[in-house]
């Protein structure tokens, strides 16, 4: 409570809240749906802004007011009491300002701490060729439900037999609905974030069986059908897919993280709070998180899933605590702190968070970080250790370190690894894992940093033609047949097995400008602008180097689309990057929930690697 109040004071010293958005050629705060109070609240109200705009749409006046549902959260799993001292409640944010009385020289910060820099107007420029198509192609991939837009189709190719790809898929609709929504256009996001929730309240059974109540579908179709059995009179349905017709019949694990994710987005941008404040939206997150945060046999804060059960969603190996889902875990679990209503009945809800958080940030950073220095020490691992202090704490034999890495890996930089398990480590680079470690801030800074630093000296192997490897390296020959069952699609450097993704260009521009390296986002941008409009907005490229379009991609499909569009977008106005992103919890690693104290039993092991989970 006492970081929640800080940030509140702040706000209110500061004379500017509450998220920026897009009205056309206008850079504004968004004005507040509910009147204002005149008066300025004491810090414990929950409070927003009142904004009053000149003619020409700059800012002139600001006053701050007073407002229900603002996000409530503390970054503590006990509440502080007795503080009465700033300097102690107020650890999170940076200086305060006086206030401000002109956009251009406003901070706009989220709840996840996250300063915009100063803020500007959008740049505006001619769209380049590419961009005018794209935008087409986007727009005539939406999908209308009652005369009203719900989401687009994953794509739009008139040479193939759809199957499946005339759905809305929850993790393919993302970067449309960025675009949409940084283009100002929320309203078809509003509506999928709606009609989605009402589909997790569907029945879900497979062979006599239903999955845990708060499971969000993989993807949802339009329908028509007859009316009461009638031939004349028709209705239109939503026909969601909870995993019983996917292949391989998995459930969309990643499909409630990223609802979660997508539903603080548009809240950011929009500044439309009221639709987190429902009482059928807050029921559907903490359904995701219930599933989520059930308690199991793990020992792991780390989340446990199937194979195929995120963007690779075929049989890849990646079964267990692979790093895709824990960064989109650990991201929304930051949103959905932000979001939840504190009451007597969520005060458990967001206390089982901050300890999960604090968990499992560790734990990544802690066990998942490979760069040069550690994996020496895992080439010098004892094996068989049994005692609380053990080194090798998951029994991990150095000779599973492969050979391809031991050359491969840069002098600087390093990464997070594909999974962790008892005596296995996949070493595989994963893209959208690392890209969204940076995002979210599981990754500490100085790993953010050599991430990028890994993506800029191996270039040729994660980029080459056609940006980005949703994976490196493929897994090929025998370990191919052994790992993917000889999977006729995922062929070594194909599809999931290090085929190219555009659609990624967005997470690694949204990462790039996080940590201040803009010019790698541009290169990568460019470098596909090369082919990308060319070739038809293929779904992936096929080859070590990305030089063929994928031997079954889909053509105009719609998330390679938005892909480029949002980074582009985002390049051009890089400062509502700090909307989508979270920055350093600092108290979340600070506090320890583990309680072990220098006389128990067994010592916590958070202390002795402390210098590396802060760096």
């Amino acid at each position: 409570m006492a970081a929640s109040n800080a940030r509140l004071l702040r706000r209110i010293l500061k004379g500017f809240t509450g998220p920026a958005r897009f009205y056309r050629n206008y850079y504004l705060c968004r004005p507040p749906e509910r009147r204002p109070f005149k008066v300025f609240r004491p810090v414990g109200d929950r409070t927003s802004c009142s904004c009053e705009f000149s003619p020409n749409g700059s800012l002139f006046s600001v006053i701050p007011s007073a407002v229900v549902g603002f996000r409530w959260f503390s970054t503590l799993s006990e509440p502080l009491t007795g503080e009465d001292s700033f300097e102690r409640i107020y650890v999170l944010d940076a200086k305060v300002d006086a206030p401000v009385a002109d956009a251009s020289a406003a901070d706009v910060d989220g709840d996840c701490d996250v300063p915009l820099s100063k803020a500007k107007a959008p740049v505006v420029r001619e769209l380049i060729e590419s961009e005018r198509e794209a935008w087409s192609l986007l727009k005539r991939a939406v999908v209308n439900y009652s005369g009203s837009p719900v989401g687009t189709v994953a794509a739009n190719d008139p040479t193939e037999v759809a199957l499946n790809y005339d759905q809305v898929f929850i993790r393919d609709f993302v970067p449309s609905a960025i675009a949409f929504l940084f283009k100002g256009d929320s309203e078809i996001v509003r509506n999928f974030l709606l009609h989605t929730l009402q589909l997790q309240s569907w029945e879900k059974t497979v062979d006599c069986y239903s999955p845990g109540q708060g499971l969000m579908p993989a993807s949802f179709k339009v329908r028509t059908v007859p009316l009461d059995g009638s031939n004349e009179a028709f209705e239109e349905i939503l026909d969601p897919d909870f995993g019983e017709s996917a292949i391989g019949r998995v459930a969309p694990v990643d499909s409630g993280l990223w609802w979660i994710i997508l539903l603080r987005a548009y809240g950011k941008i929009t500044g439309d709070y009221a639709l987190q404040e429902r009482v059928d939206v807050q029921l559907g997150i903490r359904l995701i998180l219930n599933l989520c945060l059930t308690d199991g046999f793990d020992m792991f804060p780390s989340l446990l899933v199937t194979d195929g059960s995120c963007m690779i969603d075929r049989r890849m190996g990646i079964h267990g605590h692979p790093l895709e889902i824990q960064a989109l875990f650990y991201s929304a679990l930051r949103c959905a702190r932000e979001m939840i209503s504190i009451n007597d009945g969520s005060k458990n809800l967001v206390h089982a968070i901050n300890n999960r958080l604090s968990a499992l940030s560790f734990h990544i950073r802690e066990y998942y970080w490979v760069d040069m220095k550690k994996i020496n020490e895992i080439y010098r691992y004892k094996t068989e250790e049994y005692s609380y202090d053990a080194i090798n704490k998951f029994n991990i034999y150095p000779d599973q370190i492969p050979s391809w890495l031991v050359d491969w890996i840069p002098e600087r930089g390093g990464y997070l690894i594909g999974n962790l398990q008892p005596a296995h480590m996949d070493f595989r680079f994963f893209s959208l894992g690392n890209l969204w470690a940076i995002v979210s801030s599981l990754a500490t800074p100085k790993q953010a940093e050599g991430i990028l630093n890994l993506f800029e000296d191996k270039w040729d192997d994660l980029m080459a033609n056609m940006p980005l490897k949703i994976c490196y390296p493929a897994l090929e020959f025998e370990e191919w047949r052994i790992i993917t069952g000889s999977d006729p699609k995922n062929t070594p450097w194909s599809y999931h097995n290090g085929g190219s993704w555009p659609t990624l260009l967005w997470q690694f521009t949204l990462a790039c400008i996080k940590i201040g390296r803009p010019e790698l986002a541009e290169r990568a941008v460019t470098l596909a602008e090369k082919r990308i409009s060319n070739d038809k907005w293929p779904e992936y490229y096929d080859t070590r180097t990305g030089r063929f379009i994928g031997k079954q991609a889909r053509l105009y499909q719609t998330w390679t689309i938005a892909g480029y569009l949002t980074s582009k977008m985002l390049l051009d106005n890089p400062n509502m990057a700090a909307i989508l992103t979270c920055d350093e919890d600092l108290e979340l690693l600070e506090f320890c929930i583990c309680g072990r104290r220098k006389s128990s039993r067994t010592k916590c092991s958070r202390l002795a690697a402390r210098s590396q989970v802060l760096v």
